[in-house]
């Protein structure tokens, strides 16, 4: 496959480029180059119908789509679903989300997840995402307390071993991980999380130093920053090595608290969905209430976000700029995953993933690895 994509302005993660064209070729970026160069003329050339072009968003935490939540039926047919429903949003990659469950749960969720890659290479799936169980019951939110536990280093090991290179990203509280789980977790490649913890600072900031890189949405089920104790979000602002997702859809935060901590952590804030859907059985049963999710106890289950609608927030109603707005949902993620030397910008050699999209972000057109389809 080899066309030139032309007639567009491109947000290629560093620049505003208008006036040029965008070579694919075999589900890369071959170049771009300026229409006043000397572009290739035996290439088919794709119209981009006036619209902007950026890289594919990806998404690091979500959990469910179309009435199908991966949390309670975690099967191919769910992960279908995810890949569809982030497709036509914009979203080229994203990391399915198992929170606190059964062992049963995270296993079938690591067995599907492994069985998904295998048959659906190029359908976005970048991995599974365990939110627990290795949390504080104190900040457990809407997870299931009987199912939260102190993880030891020979469970552990079978999660990995099952695992077989699928669980990308975990969930856990640095008061309740033991240096040897840190480890090991690390060894093998996982990026650890803070979240769902109560976490003194100096917890959390040994936490930080010893081997966990990211924070599950910032403000959201952490001790907070107070004046005597900065608590778990004084040691993320803190720690330079610290990457925070934040959910920003005015409900889970509020949007001034978005704009407070993209000043302080700068390119080390990223944006998430934390997307639910409809569920009335198994251990998480969310009904949508307005513009986001609730259990059966009414508590805070998640967003109803996607994940353009989240780069708008950050536009319309935090006052980022569109460029950094949209560096949060694709640059910055790829970052925290270590594949920034393939996503999240577009760039020569990188992969061929971007959306079109309009004025008001709606999207009009997806491509991962080239493959572009209008929606």
């Amino acid at each position: 496959m080899r066309y030139l994509l032309r007639n567009c302005t491109f947000y290629t993660g560093t620049a505003v480029l208008a006036h040029h064209a965008l070579l694919i070729e075999n589900g890369n970026i071959s170049a771009l180059l300026p229409d006043s160069a000397s572009l290739p003329t035996d290439v088919p050339v794709v119209d981009g119908r006036g619209l902007n072009v950026a890289p594919g968003l990806l998404d690091l935490q979500i959990y469910g789509a179309g009435g199908l939540l991966f949390s309670v039926e975690p099967d191919l047919e769910a992960l279908e679903a995810l890949a569809h429903h982030t497709f036509r949003h914009g979203t080229t990659g994203f990391m399915a989300t198992m929170p606190t469950n059964s062992w049963e749960m995270m296993r079938t969720a690591l067995e599907v997840g492994r069985e998904f890659q295998r048959r659906h290479p190029t359908l976005g799936l970048l991995g599974i995402h365990l939110e627990g169980p290795y949390i504080n019951p104190i900040k457990k939110g809407a997870h299931q307390e009987e199912f939260i536990h102190v993880p030891t280093v020979a469970e552990v090991d079978e999660l990995l071993k099952l695992a077989d290179g699928v669980l990308k990203i975990m969930t856990l509280a640095p008061e309740v991980s033991t240096p040897a789980v840190v480890a090991r977790l690390r060894e093998a490649g996982v990026i650890l999380s803070a979240g769902h913890s109560n976490a003194t600072y100096a917890q959390a900031a040994a936490g930080f130093r010893e081997g966990f890189t990211a924070a599950t949405h910032l403000f959201n089920a952490m001790s907070a920053l107070q004046g005597r104790e900065p608590g778990m979000v004084g040691a993320i602002y803190d720690a330079a090595n610290a990457q925070a997702s934040i959910i920003a859809d005015g409900v889970h935060c509020d949007f001034a608290s978005v704009r407070i901590s993209q000043k302080i952590l700068q390119e080390r804030l990223f944006l998430i969905t934390d997307a639910v859907t409809d569920s009335r059985q198994g251990a998480y049963r969310f009904q949508l209430r307005d513009n986001y999710y609730v259990d059966e106890q009414g508590i805070l289950g998640g967003s109803a976000l996607t994940m353009p609608q989240a780069v708008r927030n950050c536009v319309e109603h935090v006052g980022l700029p569109l460029e950094e707005s949209l560096r949060m949902a694709t640059l910055y993620p790829a970052r925290v995953i270590t594949q920034d030397q393939q996503l999240g910008q577009l760039r020569e050699g990188f992969a061929a993933d971007f959306f079109l999209f309009d004025a008001g972000l709606q999207v009009h057109a997806t491509a991962r690895r080239g493959e572009l389809h209008w929606h």
